[in-house]
């Protein structure tokens, strides 16, 4: 019989990230909201700004998403389609046609004129039946980031990407999404979880698809000297580290590994390990029993006053208001 395990360490025995995990760690969603749409004839609506990303799936049918100043796409389906940034955008049967129905960003459906709708359905596992296989089927969720600083993801995508279903499989099928419509214990937990599957695999595809123009950060992580400094980094970020030891141990000089580092990964060494930090620490706070002095502890402060100045300059509040927000 064979088995096999997988891990994230390299053969040095650090913690292996690639890119993508980098990118993504302590960012997730919490109150994550799915809404179906079973549209027929001519329809459109238009979405107002609002949380910094949102995902569209189109189940069944097709679609054509046109964000604000930008030019429409067609989706058809199993295609996802990510929305960056906030910006409004509109989506309808055809290029052309115009949005009767505003979705505001608090939720609201209103017509253009401001009068106001009924809200969009949550999702109905009815709605994968065959005999409506002539109307058009979408699913889209917000994305709440309230973990994690969020900036060079909304950094690293356009306002528009969308993953072919040739490209990438989206993760709700016909049994994820008769599951996540059940009315049990735990139903919000996996609405979240979906969500942050589904962006993880469409983000996956979209760095990796063919052509794809990836950011200089990731390719950071297959450079000879960027690449063991972000494994050291991410595998022991609680390392009193400094970057004269971090340089020796890349066998290079502080200049040319903080330069060359700045270059790829946007950020220089230290100011890279600072927010890695924080970002660890977002994440630890999250569970109520932990104090703020293993937290600390546990990233590589001094303290639980030097984290909490540190995360208050980071994040805009102490870390005892950021712990009830997401509580």
């Amino acid at each position: 019989m064979r088995s096999s395990t997988l891990t994230g360490m390299d053969p040095m025995g650090l913690t292996s990230t690639d890119p993508l995990t980098d990118l993504l760690t302590g960012v997730r969603t919490s109150g994550a909201v799915f809404n179906q749409s079973c549209l027929t004839g001519s329809w459109a609506a238009r979405f107002e700004g609002g949380p910094p990303l949102a995902l569209a799936v189109l189940v069944r049918g097709s679609a054509w998403i046109t964000p604000q100043d930008g030019d429409p796409v067609r989706i058809g389906p199993g295609d996802v389609a990510v929305l960056c940034g906030g910006a409004p955008y509109v989506i309808a049967d055809a290029p052309d046609t115009e949005p009767d129905v505003v979705v505001r960003h608090d939720g609201r459906c209103t017509t253009p004129q401001g009068e106001e709708l009924a809200g969009p359905r949550v999702p109905d596992a009815d709605a994968w039946d065959t005999e409506k296989a002539h109307s058009t089927l979408l699913l889209s969720a917000v994305y709440t980031v309230d973990s994690g600083t969020p900036g060079r993801l909304l950094a690293a995508l356009p306002p528009l990407a969308v993953v072919e279903a040739r490209v990438g499989v989206c993760p709700v099928g016909r049994t994820t999404f008769e599951e996540i419509t059940r009315e049990e214990p735990g139903r919000q937990i996996l609405l979240d979880r979906t969500l942050d599957l589904m962006l993880i695999t469409a983000l996956r595809a979209w760095f990796t698809r063919p052509g794809a123009q990836v950011p200089a950060w990731y390719r950071a992580h297959s450079d000879p000297v960027v690449g063991p400094a972000l494994r050291m980094l991410q595998g022991d970020p609680a390392h009193p580290w400094t970057l004269p030891a971090l340089a020796a141990r890349t066998g290079v000089s502080r200049a040319n590994l903080a330069r060359r580092f700045t270059t790829l990964v946007g950020q220089p060494p230290m100011t890279y390990l600072r927010k890695r930090r924080l970002t660890l620490a977002a994440d630890l706070l999250r569970k109520p029993d932990t104090t703020l002095a293993t937290v600390a502890n546990r990233v590589g402060f001094s303290n639980a006053f030097a984290l909490s100045a540190a995360f208050k300059r980071e994040h805009g509040v102490s870390p005892s208001e950021y712990r009830t927000s997401v509580g």
